[in-house]
């Protein structure tokens, strides 16, 4: 069984559920954290939009050294900007995985902060933990939209909004 098409048809699907719930976010809400420590909306959404760009980050890279690339988020201030980038960040994803072999998917991938090593994993897995990172955070925005009474869009079946 090949990995690459398992992983574009998770892929697709997941985009088609996050583009539904970054669809839902109201621009006036951009600012608005539920928590001291929570991210805003803007830095979460922000985050997720840009999570699918991790495919061709693996792909192309070895290894991503905060110390070296500290992160630089998008600056985004709408819905449209934010779905935009997710846009961007998916068709990029998308088609460096289209035209990736088998074997690409096999050489280590390093995150780290300088001398801190926090992970080396497969670029497969690599760019099954950037796909679980979409599921984990789309969940926290669905917990923030709740929070401001936002209809909620279904993920894997309709959610309670649309019974």
């Amino acid at each position: 069984m090949l990995i690459i098409p398992m992983l574009l048809k998770e892929m697709e699907q997941e985009a088609e559920t996050t583009r539904k719930m970054l669809s839902r976010i109201p621009d006036s809400t951009f600012g608005w954290k539920p928590h001291e420590k929570s991210m805003t909306i803007k830095q979460l959404a922000t985050h997720i939009a840009e999570l699918p760009g991790w495919v061709s980050f693996a792909l192309t890279t070895s290894e991503l050294d905060f110390a070296a690339n500290p992160y630089e988020p998008v600056d985004i201030n709408t819905t449209a900007a934010l779905l935009e980038l997710f846009e961007k960040s998916y068709t990029d994803g998308k088609s460096q995985l289209e035209k990736s072999k088998e074997e690409d998917l096999l050489p280590n991938w390093t995150l780290r902060n300088g001398e801190e090593i926090y992970s080396v994993s497969t670029k497969a897995e690599v760019i099954r933990m950037s796909f679980c990172q979409i599921v984990h955070h789309r969940a926290q925005l669905g917990v923030f939209l709740r929070l401001l009474d936002v209809p909620i869009p279904g993920s894997y079946g309709p959610s309670a909004d649309e019974m």
